[in-house]
C-alpha cells in the first residue's frame, strides 16, 4: 500500500472489526446509561405524582378517617386502606402504560405492513408490575401515615 501511495501513510487507514466492535459497546453502554437515567427520572416524578394525588385524597377524606376511627379503626387499619389505595393507582397507570406500550407495538406492525414482528416480552412487563408496586408503597407511604396519625376528634372537627 505504501508503494501504491508513494510512501504517504496519511493516504490509507487500517481498521479492525474490533475497534469498530468497542465503539459500538461504547455506545451501547452510554446509551443504557441514559436511558437507565431517564427511567429513574420517570419513576421518581411518577412517585411524586402519586404521593400529591395521595394527600390530596387524605386532605379531602379527613372527616371519614375521624368516623372511621372514632368507631374503632386502628392505625394499622387506615395505613392500609391508604396503601392499597396508592398501589391501585399505580397499578392503574402501570397497566395503561403496558396497554399504550402493546397498542403502539401492533400500529408499528401495520405501518410496516407486518414486514417486521414486534413482541412484549412478558419478563419486562412483570418486571414494570414489580416496580410499580414498588413505587406504589414507597410513595404511599408518607399519605398513609399521615391518615393513620389524625387524632379522631381533630379530623371530626375538620371543615376543609
Amino acid at each position: 500500500m505504501l508503494e501504491r501511495f508513494g510512501q504517504d501513510e496519511d493516504a490509507f487507514s487500517v481498521a479492525d472489526q474490533s475497534e469498530i466492535m468497542e465503539a459500538m459497546s461504547n455506545v451501547n453502554n452510554t446509551m443504557s446509561l441514559m436511558i437507565g437515567g431517564i427511567a429513574t427520572i420517570s419513576l421518581l416524578v411518577g412517585g411524586i405524582g402519586i404521593m400529591n394525588i395521595m394527600l390530596v385524597s387524605v386532605t379531602e377524606r379527613t372527616r371519614e378517617i375521624g368516623i372511621r376511627k372514632a368507631i374503632g379503626a386502628g392505625r394499622g387499619t387506615i395505613m392500609l386502606q391508604f396503601l392499597i389505595e396508592a398501589l391501585l393507582v399505580s397499578l392503574m397507570g402501570c397497566l395503561a402504560g403496558i396497554g399504550i406500550s402493546w397498542l403502539i407495538l401492533k400500529i408499528t406492525a401495520v405501518v410496516m405492513n407486518n414486514t417486521m414482528s414486534f413482541t412484549m416480552d412478558m419478563k419486562v412487563v412483570w418486571l414494570s408490575v414489580a416496580f410499580s408496586v414498588l413505587i406504589g408503597v414507597l410513595f404511599g407511604l408518607y399519605p398513609a401515615n399521615k391518615a393513620a396519625s389524625k387524632k379522631p376528634i381533630d379530623a371530626l372537627r375538620y371543615s376543609g
